[in-house]
């Protein structure tokens, strides 16, 4: 009988421990969730990738950036924190005034698997005002802080017909590419395909790599015969 209990025992811990881990995964999946529309690539026949940065805007390195995409005549897709841009409204209103797209990052980038509906609304909402208050007037897309979504985000998104924008080339995931700005480079150009949506983050220190990478990324996949459009304009090439 003790016996029989230990196993049983046994067994109900592993079936938790498969349903937790088959959560952790489902929730860093990058092209399925429960609701709504979710997106890491776009298939299309245009030799085109979409340049996407997280996190932001920040004082210092802000107009670093926005001059390495001016010099090279790039439009890119800057997913932002709500809670900096209303820190640093100035750097955000220059991403918008220079004509790039503004995404929303929620406003405290926090992991939002596991919250309640009206954190997310609060989440969600107040990023959406301060997106505005920065003069973006187009369609706001949105991208998980994380990369990380369960049930109560992606219903949100579903319900107010929002669109979860993921990724399918992030360089900086892997410490063997991520601290040398040639590596970095290398990978993104060998591993960008047609539609892809390339992730990086530049905005604060610790990522000067990644920063000192940018211009050699865009002109590696220029030389690859690559163009760049915003993440909107990347969605307008998929099929129906």
């Amino acid at each position: 009988m003790k016996t029989r209990r230990i196993v049983t025992g046994s067994g109900i811990v592993a079936v938790l421990l498969l349903a937790i881990v088959s959560l952790h995964l489902y929730s860093n999946a990058r092209t399925t969730q429960l609701f709504g529309d979710i997106v890491a690539r776009v298939e299309t026949n245009r030799p085109v990738v979409a340049l996407t940065f997280d996190d932001g805007p920040s004082v210092r390195f802000t107009t670093d950036v926005l001059t390495i995409l001016k010099e090279r005549d790039v439009k890119a897709t800057f997913f932002l924190i709500g809670k900096e841009m209303a820190e640093n409204l100035p750097q955000a209103r220059l991403i918008a005034y220079a004509g790039h797209e503004i995404g929303n990052h929620s406003y405290t980038h926090s992991n939002m698997a596991w919250m309640g509906p009206g954190s997310v609304k609060d989440e969600i909402e107040r990023t959406d005002a301060a997106i505005r208050s920065a003069g973006y007037r187009g369609e706001i897309l949105f991208r998980p802080p994380y990369g990380k979504k369960l049930l109560t985000l992606p219903w949100y998104l579903s319900q107010h017909d929002r669109k979860t924008i993921m990724w399918d080339v992030e360089p900086e995931s892997y410490p063997e590419v991520a601290g040398n700005a040639d590596a970095m480079t290398q990978y993104v150009v060998d591993n960008a395909k047609d539609g892809s949506i390339i992730l990086l983050h530049v905005m604060y220190r610790s990522r000067d790599v990644s920063r000192q990478a940018l211009p050699h990324i865009i002109d590696g996949l220029r030389q690859r015969g690559f163009g760049f459009v915003t993440a909107s304009e990347l969605l307008k090439d998929r099929q129906p």
